[in-house]
């Protein structure tokens, strides 16, 4: 269903963001994001000159290489345009984001890692969905594995109570797994 008809209004500018996951043939993941800025005017910029209309301001992107637990094996950042020279100079910081663990607390310890000064506002931005990508790339593959178990040997399904649909008293739970569902409590 499309949004509704908008008020009159010029298109300004667009962000266009974009992820990916690719399974690897050594056993791991890679999960791409690639963020791209443009406006549809033409402006001066002191390091670059003209930024022309349509022309990047920022084009970046980060390549996180996990493992199936997914922890941060690896991480590339480039910035292949951005405002300022200077921009460049960070992406060997986002290398501390290896060894992290992509699970509860991720975002809370990317800020502490990276925010403000110690990191690139935007490719900061990109690590939030970039944790969903990885889990949506390695779901199906945890999800074999995890059907593949004996029944009283597998773990609770992460995404139970986690949105609305997966809320563990809700219809969704009692038909899929229905070992973890919960009678709604009474409303008093």
């Amino acid at each position: 269903m499309p949004l509704s008809t908008p008020a009159a209004r010029k298109h300004v500018h667009t962000r266009a963001v974009t992820f990916t996951g690719y399974e690897r043939e050594d056993g791991l993941f890679d999960i791409e994001g690639h963020l791209v800025d443009t406006k549809t005017y033409s402006f001066p910029n002191q390091d670059r000159g003209e930024i022309k209309a349509g022309e990047p301001i920022h084009n970046m992107r980060l390549r996180l290489t996990v493992d199936e637990e997914m922890i941060v094996r690896a991480v590339e950042a480039v910035l292949d345009d951005s405002p300022f020279n200077l921009c460049c100079t960070i992406t060997p910081a986002f290398k501390v984001l290896e060894g992290m663990l992509i699970g509860p607390g991720w975002n809370r310890r990317v800020r502490e890692k990276l925010g403000g000064t110690k990191g690139c506002t935007h490719l900061v931005e990109m690590l939030a969905p970039i944790a969903t990508a990885t889990y949506q790339t390695l779901y199906p593959i945890l999800k074999q594995r995890r059907e593949a178990q004996p029944e009283d040997e597998r773990d609770k399904p992460s995404m139970i109570d986690g949105c609305h649909v997966m809320d563990s008293s809700g219809p969704l739970i009692k038909e899929r797994w229905p070992e973890y569902y919960k009678k709604p409590e009474p409303v008093s």
